[in-house]
Formats: structure tokens, C-alpha cells, sequence
């Protein structure tokens, strides 16, 4: 029985890294025929067997991906009977879509050049992604959840009852938005920070009208400011660091106002909560915070405070 589970897992890890591949190959050459997509299949490292995908396998496979990615392989009759991506720009958008099928697509091709796994690092990435699957199902269900948390402010966990909102990956780390029933409050939980996890059958209701998306709109990270109004943030960036900024924008809103050789001039509207300034002083001396005066002062009060530790 142990043998039939694994090997079941076996055929679904399977089945996953060819509609990643499928995806993959259609997306890369925009329009492709069933005949070129056999073509690459015959090269590719996937392909155990060395046999072709039979025609009604591939409309399955389409299928699958559709109802599993919400991706859309469409059949262009009048072109010759190419297949491309539908939805392309969504695809490319981001979103939890693009964020699974990245994740499959580095598996793949990492399985693609085996050889090369040494020579390609990855960052560690802390415990906790072992109670996905618990959170998922209560988010599912909207069940409440009991979790042993312990935060750093505390040198034992406590336990206690979440009702669970959403999940959010913010810098390597799972976070949970859970309403605390005893706090009447929306509150965050770090995965990693958590010993146990454990569903319950008590059952919530999840508002109708709230959107995790637009919670965290204004937010540069995970901390959500309760103040109604997103602040206009401007900041100077010097030097060839603010070429990091164009390829990766600190947050959604951001927007290029000056343009220079020595700098470049970037504007923002959101909170300016803790991890936003944590990573503004994170780049040094490379940035200048302009507009408003209330964080360029908070800033530099931390500036000051750091210089009078390394003047000891």
C-alpha cells in the first residue's frame, strides 16, 4: 500500500512538470504546431520514455492546465492549426498563477540540466511550508485554526484560535492574515515562528466584501497601517543603484519623476511603515529620502542614533 502511495505521488510529480514544460515551450515560442511541440518533447529530459505525446493526451493536458493554472492553450485553425497562450499578459502579470508556474519551471529546468545542480544556489528559506496545506484547507472551508505561536518578543509559545484571511510570501517568509477572535483585530503570523498547527471544525465567516489585495494595497510588506490615507513618499536614488529600482520596483506604485546622469528622482504612494523604512535605510548611502519631512526626520533620527553606537 505504502509502494501504490509513493508511486502515486511519483505520477502526479510527473504530470505536473510536463504541464509546466507544456506551458513553458508554448509561451516561449508564441505560436507553436502539435508537431514542433513533439519535436522539443522528443529533446527534452522529461521525456522518460522517448515516445511522442499522443494528440488526445496533449487536449487532456490542456485541460488540466486550464482548471489548474487557469491558463488558456487556444488552437489558431486559420493559422495552421497553431496553439499559443490566450491569456498571455495575465500569465506575465504575477499573481499566485505566475508565482506556481515560476516555481514548477525552475524544477523543471533544473531536472533539464541535472549536471548543473551544484552550480546553481539557492537561498534557505525558513521552516514553516509544512502547514500550507493545513492553512489552505481552513482558508478553503473558513475554518478556524488553533496555532502554538511564538514570537520573538517571547520566550515560550502561546496557543490560541485564528480565523485564517489569506497567505502572503514576503521576503522568503509564508505570512498568515488571520482574524484574532480575542483581539476582535486582523492580525499577521509568521509561519516559521509557528510549533503547531491544527484545523478545528468551528467554522467563521469570511466577509464578503473584504479583498486581502486591496488590504495590502498601500503596504510595502506585511505590515498594514490602519491610517486611511497612503502617505506620497519621493526618494533620490544616486548612482547605478537606481538601476536596481527600475528593473525591481520597491512597490507598484512607483513612478519616475527625474531622470539624471549622477540620480534619478523615484515617487511613491504608501505607508511608510517599519519595513518600508527598514528597507530604505537598507540601501545606505545610495538614497535620500526628500518628501515627506516626517520620515526624511525619522530617518535621520535613526542615522544619528547608529552614529553614536560606532563613535563608542
Amino acid at each position: 500500500m505504502k509502494q501504490k502511495r509513493k508511486s502515486n505521488k511519483e505520477s502526479t510529480s510527473i504530470l505536473f512538470n510536463r504541464y509546466v514544460w507544456l506551458v513553458e515551450s508554448i509561451l516561449s515560442a508564441g505560436r507553436i504546431s502539435f508537431e514542433e511541440i513533439n519535436e522539443k518533447w522528443s529533446r527534452s529530459r522529461l521525456n522518460y520514455s522517448g515516445d511522442h505525446i499522443p494528440l488526445r493526451t496533449f487536449h487532456n493536458h490542456r485541460q488540466a492546465i486550464e482548471e489548474m493554472f487557469d491558463i488558456n492553450i487556444e488552437c489558431d485553425k486559420r493559422g495552421g492549426y497553431v496553439y499559443y497562450i490566450e491569456n498571455e499578459d495575465e500569465v506575465h502579470r504575477g499573481g499566485m498563477r505566475s508565482w506556481m508556474l515560476n516555481a514548477f519551471s525552475v524544477g523543471n529546468l533544473l531536472n533539464e540540466s541535472a549536471q548543473m545542480k551544484e552550480r546553481i544556489l539557492f537561498e534557505k528559506i525558513p521552516s514553516g511550508h509544512q502547514y500550507l496545506t493545513s492553512f489552505l484547507e481552513a482558508i478553503h472551508d473558513n475554518l478556524a485554526v488553533e496555532i502554538s505561536y511564538q514570537s520573538f518578543e517571547r520566550d515560550e509559545p502561546n496557543t490560541f484560535s485564528v480565523e485564517p484571511y489569506c497567505l502572503k510570501v514576503f521576503r522568503l517568509r509564508w505570512y498568515l492574515l488571520a482574524r484574532s477572535p480575542h483581539y476582535h483585530e486582523l492580525r499577521i503570523y509568521s509561519l516559521d515562528r509557528m510549533h503547531q498547527v491544527a484545523v478545528t471544525q468551528t467554522t467563521f465567516i469570511y466577509p464578503a466584501d473584504f479583498s486581502p489585495e486591496n488590504y495590502f494595497y498601500n503596504s510595502y510588506g506585511i505590515i498594514h497601517s490602519h491610517s486611511e490615507k497612503p502617505e506620497t513618499v519621493v526618494i533620490k536614488v544616486f548612482g547605478n543603484q537606481r538601476r536596481y529600482f527600475e528593473t525591481l520596483p520597491l512597490h507598484h506604485s512607483q513612478t519616475l519623476l527625474e531622470d539624471k546622469i549622477e540620480y534619478a528622482v523615484f515617487q511613491y504612494l504608501l505607508h511608510p511603515t517599519y519595513d518600508f523604512v527598514q528597507e530604505l535605510l537598507s540601501h545606505g548611502e545610495n538614497i535620500e529620502v526628500l518628501k515627506p519631512t516626517s520620515l526624511r526626520q525619522e530617518i535621520t533620527s535613526v542615522i544619528q542614533q547608529m552614529s553614536k553606537i560606532y563613535k563608542k
